[in-house]
């Protein structure tokens, strides 16, 4: 029988022998990744490991607190800035400088959680879209950040291992990422997880029943902000080079956009949503490369538009295909997998 009787066996990792099978080869897999792709793909790769952290806090403040955040690129900044300035200017190590910057990025993360204990819906929206604003310009305008130019990040040094290439950097990356989605995923499973989750569906009747509503929203907004801290600081090593004008308004949509289209509430659907969104955008950005589809667009916008609005063409697909997700499965990619594997599970009946 499919019936768990006790919490512990919902927080447990490994539930049955097939599914340590599995989790074995997926693991090998992605540490054996490297070495049969060339350097694209492992760039590509690194680029969605990164969107995936990002993507699972998100998911846990609009998915599993039902809260909403238009300014996720203000702490994917916050943690950028912070891991570069922390190790050219202080001196600090890598591995110690991409937490004290996430934690500043939470600490910010809890003060923009207070106005959400007022603010819901879009008045949420506009509170959380102005702090990501204002953040890039007060960024802009300090010169220890750069100013308009940027900053260059430092090669990473740990022990003696000097990561300066993609493929080093890739496997780092991604023992990040696999860490940080088990730590998400043991959280949600967790008392804590259910107070977030009780405030999503009725925060009246959780805070009824004893949920403190204070404690859990700020908190929810801190663990969201310190995950994008996170892919901020990694971010920076992946482009060698970060300037104000990277982490824009479009950034955090792109991260929204990445939580919906992969399933509001589901470790998976972040992990899908991120991987779908973050290839189409790579792709996207040289549409006029793809063959028959390129030419087509370039003589219709020759004929009746400009040809430098192509550029644009990705923000139209992934806005068809939120409304498409939005009206024929809200559930996402997630909802998707759902249907699958309940059909085949009860075939041929």
């Amino acid at each position: 029988m499919d019936m768990k009787r006790d919490y512990y066996e919902d927080v447990r990792l490994i539930s049955s022998p097939v599914v340590a099978f599995w989790f074995a080869a997926l693991l090998v897999f992605l540490y054996l990744f490297p070495f049969f792709v060339g350097n694209y793909y492992i760039y590509v790769a690194n680029y969605i490991a990164i969107n995936i952290i990002v993507v699972t806090g998100l998911n846990l403040l609009v998915g599993y607190t039902g809260q909403i955040s238009l300014g996720h690129a203000g702490f994917f900044a916050i943690g950028a800035y912070g891991t570069v300035i922390l190790m050219v200017k202080a001196s600090f190590p890598f591995l110690l400088a991409l937490p004290c910057a996430a934690l500043v990025a939470a600490g910010f993360g809890f003060l923009l959680g207070l106005p959400a204990l007022r603010l819901e819906g879009p008045y949420l929206s506009i509170a959380t879209l102005g702090f990501g604003l204002t953040i890039t310009q007060i960024i802009g305008r300090i010169e220890l950040f750069g100013g308009r130019e940027g900053l260059h990040a430092p090669d990473i040094v740990i022990g003696p291992w000097i990561i300066d290439t993609d493929k080093e950097f890739y496997f780092l990356l991604i023992t990040l990422t696999i860490l940080l989605l088990l730590f998400m995923r043991n959280l949600i499973k967790t008392r804590v997880g259910r107070a977030f989750i009780a405030i999503r569906d009725a925060d009246i009747a959780a805070q009824t029943m004893g949920v403190n509503i204070v404690y859990y929203k700020t908190l929810a907004f801190a663990v969201s902000a310190f995950y994008a801290g996170i892919g901020g600081g990694l971010y920076a090593f992946v482009l060698k080079f970060i300037d104000p004008e990277i982490f824009t308004l479009m950034m955090s949509i792109m991260f929204l956009a990445m939580v919906v289209v992969g399933g509001l509430g589901s470790m998976m659907g972040s992990i899908a949503g991120a991987a779908l969104l973050c290839w189409l955008d790579l792709k996207l950005r040289n549409i006029l490369d793809i063959p028959y589809v390129g030419d087509w667009l370039e003589s219709l916008s020759k004929s009746w538009f400009s040809i430098t609005g192509v550029s644009n063409i990705q923000f139209i697909v992934f806005g068809s295909i939120m409304v498409l997700i939005m009206l024929f499965e809200p559930l996402g990619i997630y909802g998707i997998w759902l249907r699958t594997k309940r059909y085949w599970r009860t075939w041929p009946f």
